[in-house]
Formats: C-alpha cells, sequence, structure tokens
C-alpha cells in the first residue's frame, strides 16, 4: 500500500464520501496542534544545538587565577608558570588577562572608581586544554600548585555547569511536549474517523452488499482524513514559521551571544518542513487502523 497514493481521489469516491477541508473542525483542530509542534520541536532543536556547541566551546577550557597581593611575585608566578605552559603537552593555547580586561570584569561589582592603582586585583591566565588528553589537567594542578601555592583552578565546564543541565532538561521538556501533541493529534484523528464511519453507515451497509472490501472502504476515509490532515498540518507549519520568524527578530534585537548561539541549522529546518508530510501519514495509518478496527466489531 502506498498511503500517499490514496490523497488522490476520483470522482466516484468523492460523490461516495464527499469532504470539505473547511467544513468539520478537525483541520482546525490540527493546525492548532502542529503550530504548537513546531514552536516545541524548533525550541527543542535550538536548545540541543546550542548546548552541543556550548560544550564544545567550553571543552578543556580552564582559568588560572593568581591571587598572590605582592605585584612582584604575582609576575613571577605569572612567568613561571606561562614557561611550562609552553613546553605542556596538551596545552593548546594560553593567554595572560591583561589589567583592562580583569577592570572591564570587576566594574559591574566595583564601579569605575573603586578600581583605583592600589587595589590588589588577581592576574588571569586564560589556557586551552586538549579534550583528548584527559591528564593535563592533573598536570597542569600539579605544576600551579608548586609555582603557586594560592593560585586557583577553575574550569569553564564547572561553573557553566548549571546552564548546561538547565538546556539539557528544557531540551527533553520540548522533546516530551512534542511526543504529547503527536499523541493528541493522532487522538483527533481516530475521533474523527469514528465519527466519519459513524456518519456514513448506511453508505458503508450498501457498499458492502454491493461487494466492496473493508480494505477498499477503509481507503475512502484514509484519502479523506489524510486530506485533512495534510491541510490543517500545513496551515500550522505556515502559522508556526511566521512566529519563529518574529521571535527570530526580536532575539536578534537584543544582541545576547547566547541567543545568537540558538540558531537552526538547514537540517532542523528540513526537520520542521517535513512535519506536515508526517502527520499527513500517520493521520491515514490512524484512520485506516480504526475504520478497519470498527468495520470487523460491526460485521
Amino acid at each position: 500500500m502506498r498511503p500517499f497514493s490514496s490523497l488522490q481521489a476520483n470522482p466516484a469516491d468523492a460523490r461516495l464520501l464527499p469532504e470539505g477541508r473547511l467544513a468539520g473542525p478537525m483541520p482546525w483542530v490540527i493546525a492548532i496542534m502542529i503550530f504548537l509542534t513546531v514552536l516545541a520541536a524548533a525550541a527543542g532543536l535550538a536548545l540541543l544545538r546550542a548546548n552541543q556547541d556550548l560544550q564544545q566551546e567550553l571543552a578543556g577550557k580552564v582559568t588560572i587565577q593568581l591571587m598572590e597581593a605582592n605585584p612582584a611575585r604575582q609576575a613571577a608566578q605569572a612567568e613561571a608558570i606561562e614557561t611550562r605552559l609552553a613546553s605542556l603537552e596538551g596545552v593548546l593555547a594560553f593567554h595572560r588577562a591583561t589589567d583592562a580586561d580583569i577592570a572591564k570584569l570587576l566594574a559591574p561589582w566595583f564601579g569605575k572608581a573603586g578600581l583605583g592603582p592600589d587595589l590588589p586585583m588577581p592576574m588571569l591566565i586564560d589556557v586551552a586544554l586538549d579534550p583528548k588528553a584527559p591528564g593535563t589537567l592533573a598536570a597542569l594542578r600539579i605544576i600551579v600548585q608548586d609555582l603557586a601555592p594560592s593560585a586557583r583552578i577553575e574550569q569553564h565546564a564547572e561553573w557553566l555547569g548549571p546552564l548546561v543541565d538547565l538546556m539539557r532538561a528544557l531540551t527533553w521538556l520540548a522533546s516530551l511536549l512534542v511526543l504529547l501533541m503527536a499523541g493528541a493529534t493522532m487522538a483527533v484523528v481516530v475521533l474523527a474517523s469514528r465519527s466519519a464511519l459513524n456518519m456514513h453507515r448506511p453508505t458503508i451497509e450498501v457498499m458492502h452488499l454491493l461487494g466492496a472490501t473493508d480494505s477498499q472502504i477503509a481507503r475512502l476515509f484514509q484519502r479523506r482524513i489524510g486530506m485533512d490532515a495534510l491541510f490543517g498540518a500545513v496551515m500550522g507549519l505556515v502559522g508556526g514559521l511566521i512566529c519563529l520568524f518574529l521571535l527570530y527578530q526580536r532575539a536578534s534585537a537584543i544582541g545576547s551571544d547566547l541567543f545568537g548561539a540558538m540558531g537552526l541549522g538547514w537540517r532542523d529546518w528540513l526537520a520542521l518542513l517535513v512535519i506536515p508530510l508526517v502527520t499527513a501519514l500517520c493521520a491515514m495509518l490512524a484512520a485506516r487502523a480504526t475504520v478497519l478496527l470498527a468495520l470487523r466489531r460491526l460485521l
């Protein structure tokens, strides 16, 4: 059986089961469900993509904080650590933050007036480690402990771990919403199939007397349900894409790096565009199964 080939109706079939996609409530209900499904799926795909990019960017990124109050001793510790970093296998790159960079980081808490020349500030060294060499971090801790006992090493993945967990939880929530929407849509299809079957029961009895099989009757219903589902799904998809476009425009105006990372790739857009076809196919299969089961109980 080729499900989508059943969408092509002949005049005789149309006279047996007259259809109007705007007459019943099912296309509009499906349009609302697909609209919400598109939004939930887009949110889940964007969060998944942003989470993967964030984890990839944070992998192996650490910061060494030199807390020595004596500026001369602090500079000596930094020079010694950088010398060892240059020869340590597994270190991809390192960069010492300038006083201007540190002042910019501390300005929201101290203000410009509070960052005087006499205020001791920590020295920061950003280090990028090779994620494929997990032993590098342990070696780095030993080096820093020997050269600067008061220094601290902070992994970027640790202090951004709660954000990663939140994005992962939201991704699972979006996936659950998509599954619930799909289940609700199929429930609507089943109810519509049963209603159409009861409405056309006299016609079905006549068709049985004329020798029509259950499979032939089910094909009529699955074509009608499939067309209604496809029409409603396309409307929901168009509405969802318009809403996503407007949200993207608002997010772009914010200029945040986090919102900028939550974009959709071409595979994500393709997944959204095939939602109406998948919906129509599932609706046809659900309608066929519902009608066949009802006809077996009827006869």
